[in-house]
């Protein structure tokens, strides 16, 4: 297994249409994945002192995190109304391998931050909402 490059890494926006297209989030530079879910948990007494856990309960969810330089793409534009709106949007990441995952998220930060002689930059959490598919 070959080691993957960081900036194939990439986030995509859907454009709103029924069958979305995907337009690349161009600036970042960072980007972070995190699969997660809330446990049940079924430990009794006849568990023996170790805790059980019931397979395929509970909740899941994706996280994606991202910062990078603002260069006033249309995909950037779209974040930053889908922020103001409160709206789930399709988003799409893809990765070195081919492999996506695509799904329904809210943009549930989106900050800016800039230095006088320097570069406007941001950062941004997404949150899904729904099934999460990787293809």
């Amino acid at each position: 297994m070959t080691a993957e490059s960081g900036n194939a890494f990439l986030l995509k926006v859907g454009d709103g249409q029924p069958v979305p297209g995907y337009a690349t989030v161009a600036g970042l530079r960072a980007t972070q994945l995190s699969i997660g879910g809330e446990l049940v948990t079924i430990t009794n007494k006849d568990s023996g002192g170790w805790r059980e856990l019931l397979s395929g309960a509970g909740t899941r969810s994706v996280s994606v995190a991202g910062s990078g330089v603002f260069t006033g793409s249309s995909a950037e534009a779209r974040l930053k109304a889908n922020a103001l709106a409160g709206t789930l949007d399709d988003y799409q990441l893809s990765f070195e391998s081919g492999e996506t995952m695509q799904g329904r998220f809210l943009l549930s930060k989106l900050e800016y931050s800039g230095d006088f002689n320097g570069e406007r930059a941001y950062t941004l959490a997404l949150e899904s909402s729904g099934p999460v598919v990787s293809q």
